[in-house]
């Protein structure tokens, strides 16, 4: 075999903010033929990251449509990728975590016989409805991969007690990664409030609050606490850049207008984001990402869920679980903010998730296992 071809597959932001590293390392290795298909599950949040990390896809299936179901993501993902696999015929699909476009991209190549590898497998919270579809379909997508690249040793735990042992890599999140190509010193943001908020002088919180298993209660409970925030604390700025579904934005709208030191604004591209994150004081958000993202910063998460599929953080200290009522958000805010040595405690905590090697430990995993590479990978944390 003179070059192996290894398709990276992804449709969605966080998938894309996590895999342009790792396609662009595949693409600079002499070993390898490098391919890209996107969904465009999410379009225009999909074509910034893009952009960002110049990265052209060799295929582009552009499936967005309005108000798009479950169903219908997943079907015409499935669908289309059939073109895709019969013309390029990769020896290898990379598909990362637990987005819709990754369990069909999965289930596609499996229906061609083509071996899979899942990037960021063996997070679980083992309460399939929560966060509703993505554990399932990362467990779905577990049992059809053949290499499975965990990005910490409890995840490769989590796959051991499902009985998968073999192929299964640690590797570190390729969000650390990621990082070092996007956050800068001296940063211009399009949004001109984050250009004259104090950083320094005041408290600035990121937040971010977005999905489905929130819906209704719960989000009416975060955004309460939310304004109970901004209203205890005068040092306190929260910006928010509100997600596109027209359930978080009514919800956003509704209980965080008018507020002098509430900044809800348009969602941010992946380099606005991280450097905000790099400037915040504090994190609330209810994002799977974020809890691997700011702890690498040094900021502070309180996670705005029931439970997180990345209890190596909360084991760190880099992250709290709030949950998805008022008052304990509030109280575990107010902490944060007016007792220093808990904020210290916690930015200060050893983020678990990675030490930006992730991509390279992935491609020569790659290269081992198809008989590129007479090494085996360097474990994470080894």
């Amino acid at each position: 075999m003179s070059k192996l071809k290894v398709m990276t597959v992804f449709g969605t932001r966080p998938e894309a903010i996590k895999m342009a590293p790792l396609a662009l390392e595949l693409a600079g290795r002499p070993e390898f033929d490098a391919q890209c298909c996107v969904t465009a599950q999410h379009r225009e949040m999909l074509d910034s990251v893009l952009d960002i990390f110049q990265l052209k896809p060799d295929y582009d299936l552009n499936i967005m449509e309005p108000r798009q179901t479950l169903s219908t993501i997943t079907s015409k993902c499935l669908t289309g990728m059939d073109g895709v696999l019969e013309e390029a015929k990769p020896d290898l699909v990379l598909v990362h975590g637990d987005t819709s476009t990754t369990f069909a991209g999965a289930l596609a190549a499996f229906y061609h016989k083509i071996p899979v590898g899942h990037v960021e497998a063996g997070l679980r919270t083992y309460d399939k409805w929560s966060p509703y579809p993505e554990e399932l379909n990362r467990k779905l997508v577990g049992s059809l991969a053949d290499l499975h690249f965990c990005p910490t040793v409890s995840n490769r735990d989590n796959l051991a007690r499902e009985n998968i042992r073999d192929g299964v890599f640690i590797t570190g999140n390729t969000v650390i990664d990621a990082l070092q190509t996007t956050v800068v010193k001296d940063f211009s943001f399009s949004e001109k409030i984050l250009n004259v908020l104090d950083y320094v002088n005041r408290k600035v919180i990121l937040v971010t609050c977005h999905r489905r298993e929130n819906y209704g209660q719960p989000m009416t409970n975060i955004m309460t606490a939310l304004r109970r925030v901004a209203d205890a604390f005068p040092e306190a700025e929260l910006v928010y850049p509100v997600h596109l579904s027209p359930v978080v934005q009514e919800a956003a709208h509704k209980y965080l207008d008018n507020h002098p030191r509430i900044h809800l604004i348009a969602p941010l591209d992946v380099r606005e984001m991280h450097n905000l994150m790099a400037r915040c004081h504090l994190v609330m958000t209810d994002s799977g990402g974020l809890q691997e993202e700011a702890p690498a910063l040094g900021k502070p998460v309180l996670v705005l869920r029931k439970e997180t599929e990345r209890p190596e953080a909360v084991a760190a200290g880099t992250v709290r679980l709030a949950g998805v009522e008022e008052e304990p958000i509030f109280q575990m805010a107010s902490q944060l903010l007016s007792n220093r040595s808990e904020y210290d405690k916690m930015a200060h905590a050893v983020n678990p998730y990675g030490d930006g090697r992730a991509c390279r430990r992935i491609a020569d995993a790659i290269a081992w296992h198809f008989g590129l590479r007479k090494e085996p990978p360097e474990a994470f944390g080894a």
